[in-house]
């Protein structure tokens, strides 16, 4: 039963930071829940239950959420998700490679 509560905890925590993320970049983009139904092909007040957590999306629904406010689905779920990944892997591209290389070149 404590493995089971503990798993409903779990999703509880990323059904809120779902919300939470949906809500913040519907809002900074401008789109209405209506809006962004109609970009979904859902009714209204399926984006409205599940910004209320009284519905679950899909996995076709959260791709078509992302799609429509032009973000990755990943930072439905933590918030600029992508840009880190992204900026890290710039971060490693431009800055650690070429000091490792450098520091391997003076130790050979």
């Amino acid at each position: 039963m404590g493995k089971f509560l503990l798993k409903i905890g779990i999703v509880i925590d990323f059904q809120e930071e779902f919300i939470n993320n949906l809500k913040f970049y519907r809002k900074q983009k401008s789109v209405s829940q209506e809006k962004l139904a109609e970009a979904c092909d859902c009714a209204t007040g399926t984006i409205g239950c599940i910004e209320c957590g009284k519905a679950l999306p899909s996995f076709e629904m959260i791709v078509n959420i992302a799609a429509a406010l032009d973000i990755n689905p990943a930072d439905l779920f933590l918030r600029n998700a992508s840009t880190t990944v992204s900026n890290t892997k710039n971060l490693l591209r431009t800055e650690l490679i070429p000091q490792i290389e450098e520091f391997v070149e003076r130790r050979l």
